[in-house]
């Protein structure tokens, strides 16, 4: 007669028969994801060879059956782009390379709204006549004013309004540039009217 099984025997055999559980499930999936994939590929291929269709809205799906999708998209050559405001509504749109979408185009997508050529273009018209408006306007400011062009008004802030006069004031003569009397300078040609003002006789 056989003993009763130990406290490890039964372990090892719960152990064994989550590993058999654990390993048909990721078989399944799998076999779940390839049938996936391979259905993905049969549309896409339906897609491209439909000449009438430019662009193709998918349900919304899961974060794995989206980068499946993409995945088979890229390999086909296609543009694909993810919509939706969160995981349960995003949803894939595929376009073909020829008729790829514009920035305002995946711009109302992303704001969940449906994308109208006639619409954008008055929008974009709009716009444009806006920027013109403004860019009149602005023009029209810079011609009404005048820069003031006297520097000691535009530092006056800085330098004061009398430093100026007051630093000409205290100018001297300075022998060791070959400044000196009067006297000494005229026969050279110069003639001294003020002490801070040299002009050629």
């Amino acid at each position: 007669m056989e003993k009763p099984p130990t406290v490890g025997d039964k372990e090892s055999r719960r152990k064994a028969r989550v590993l058999y559980y654990c390993v048909a499930e990721k078989l399944m999936i799998c076999e779940i994801v390839d049938l996936f994939k391979f259905q993905m590929e049969k549309e896409v291929s339906d897609f491209i060879q439909d000449s009438t269709q430019q662009k193709r809205k998918y349900n919304p799906m899961g974060k794995i059956e989206r980068s499946i999708l993409h995945d088979v998209a890229e390999v086909a050559g296609l543009t694909s782009f993810s919509f939706g405001e969160d995981e349960e509504s995003r949803y894939v749109m595929l376009f073909k390379k020829e008729f790829a979408p514009s920035d305002e185009e995946l711009e109302a997508y992303r704001k969940g709204e449906e994308w109208d050529p006639k619409l954008a273009e008055q929008r974009r018209r709009l716009k444009e006549q806006a920027a013109l408006e403004e860019a009149e306007a602005q023009r029209s400011e810079k011609s009404e004013t005048c820069p003031n062009s006297n520097y000691r008004d535009k530092y006056s802030h800085l330098i004061g309004t009398s430093a100026a006069k007051d630093a000409a004031h205290t100018l001297e003569a300075n022998r060791a540039y070959g400044c000196g009397k009067a006297s000494a300078i005229r026969g050279r040609g110069l003639c001294q009217y003020r002490v801070y003002s040299w002009h050629q006789c």
